[in-house]
């Protein structure tokens, strides 16, 4: 079959996606925990990195050289902007100095603010989409960060008093915005210093946090106690903000004790709707211990994981899979990412886990799982839509622009993905129609894949990954 005709096909496929987010308002309750922040965005070209760097005397041996992932000085903070743009892929470290904070405030700053933290913006999506009662977690929540949420009666939080309240005219005045930058780029744009040019091979963003309470995974105690009321009823509590702990804190604790504490909690959560659907949203979490604790614990007692293609590498690392991790890093595409997935299919026994990859989405769970095969591909094609249009209009504020990208077709880039998988998973298990329609099981697991719509040049990519694991979850009904 050519590809005109298989975008036909899967054009066909993709009608489902207005049913899908109408039956998005069916959902009762969700929480959004734990991470919401304050973004300051701004997009930023290789020609503004070099002027930075001569005007402030940087240390280009300490910008080009080898180091942490993580930012104690101004030379890091441009050394890992310059790793990410040369690679075309995202990362977030964390800003450990408040000087380098100040500096980056002072030297960048920003063109807007919006609404940052997996938690914050897949609230942001959950409620615009329709789920009926959204219950959002805030670490600190002045008037800079409520003001972000979108002005919906369904997104709610907590206030001072531990009440709660419509999350957009929450004022607690004397909790600190927490602040991180997202350092945007364009594909094409090159950086040249002392000779040798780095040239960008797909727009991304480097993001630099400094962020306090998130980075210890402050939990507010009235928002605790109200989610562990009977008549929250969560149907889905979708997690996030591991990834900011270290596995040794600044005031001494460990990092792997406040995610044993976590887990505690969300048990208590629970109780009130014991047959709710608990997502793990993995996100780039740098330090290995951390890492690792997470997925052993959370990893193995979640119903869902999310992850994009490099945080399936940093989770292949911590798991023994350091061979197979370093041949994902050296050639993404979906036959190395498949058998990544499978690797820790094998090794968390999570019964779901969603993968979003440039162009395709991937989906593999245990047969049977409550959620068909069939329901998981509305919900990822609701998603590709979705995405699609957050990346071409800037923002999905608005039910209205939820489905602006209903009718545009795959991208070839998606297909050609899924060929190779459908090759692979042939080689592996036998002949399938993966390439046609995007299912396939055998006795033990069941594999969804969608060829996803790309824009040629998109407005934003932040919080894509959020919005694209909360709506496949959420959407697949």
């Amino acid at each position: 079959m050519s590809y005109s005709d298989l975008k036909e096909k899967w054009l066909a496929h993709y009608k489902t996606a207005p049913a899908q987010l109408e039956k998005m308002g069916q959902v009762k309750g969700l929480i959004s925990a734990f991470n919401a922040n304050v973004d300051a965005v701004i997009k930023i070209n290789g020609k503004f990195i070099e002027e930075i760097i001569e005007e402030n005397e940087l240390d280009l041996t300490k910008i080009v050289g080898a180091g942490e992932n993580c930012i104690q000085t101004n030379e890091d903070a441009i050394r890992g902007f310059l790793q990410c743009f040369q690679a075309g892929k995202a990362e977030e470290w964390l800003i450990e100095d408040k000087a380098v904070f100040n500096w980056l405030n002072d030297t960048i700053g920003y063109d807007k603010l919006q609404m940052g933290g997996q938690g914050g913006i897949v609230a942001n999506v959950m409620a615009v989409c329709g789920v009926d009662s959204v219950y959002v977690h805030c670490a600190s929540s002045p008037k800079e960060q409520s003001q972000l949420f979108l002005d919906l009666d369904n997104l709610l939080t907590v206030d001072e008093n531990g009440d709660v309240a419509q999350a957009s005219k929450v004022d607690r005045k004397n909790d600190l915005p927490l602040i991180h930058w997202i350092i945007e780029f364009d594909k094409g744009d090159a950086i040249t210093l002392d000779g040798k040019v780095y040239t960008c091979p797909k727009a991304n963003r480097f993001i630099a946090t400094y962020d306090p309470l998130n980075f210890k995974l402050h939990i507010d105690e009235h928002f605790s106690n109200k989610m562990s009321q009977p008549d929250i009823n969560p149907e889905y509590i979708i997690l996030s903000g591991y990834q900011m702990l270290h596995e040794t804190l600044k005031d001494g604790s460990k990092g792997a004790d406040k995610i044993d504490a976590s887990k505690a909690m969300i048990n208590e959560w629970r109780k009130s709707c014991p047959d709710n659907l608990l997502h793990l949203e993995v996100a780039s979490t740098q330090d290995k211990a951390v890492r690792k604790h997470l997925i052993d614990l959370l990893g193995k007692s979640v119903d869902s994981l999310g992850f994009n293609e490099r945080e399936l590498i940093d989770i292949l690392e911590v798991i023994g899979e350091e061979e197979l991790a370093a041949q994902c890093e050296a050639n993404v595409n979906a036959e190395n990412m498949f058998e990544g997935m499978l690797k820790i299919y094998e090794y968390t026994q999570c019964p779901r886990m969603q993968l979003h990859m440039f162009g395709l989405y991937l989906t593999m769970q245990k047969r049977g799982f409550k959620v068909s095969p069939v329901q998981n591909r509305d919900g990822m094609q609701l998603a590709a839509t979705v995405a699609a249009a957050k990346a071409g209009t800037g923002a999905i504020n608005t039910k209205d622009v939820l489905l602006w990208a209903q009718g545009h077709k795959v991208s070839d880039v998606g297909l050609n993905e899924l060929s190779n998988l459908q090759n692979l998973v042939t080689a592996k298990y036998g002949k399938n129609d993966l390439l046609e329609t995007g299912l396939f099981e055998n006795e033990s697991i069941e594999l969804i894949a969608v060829p996803t719509i790309l824009i040629e040049k998109p407005v934003t990519l932040v919080g894509m990954g959020d919005t694209i694991s909360s709506v496949s979850l959420v959407g697949a009904r």
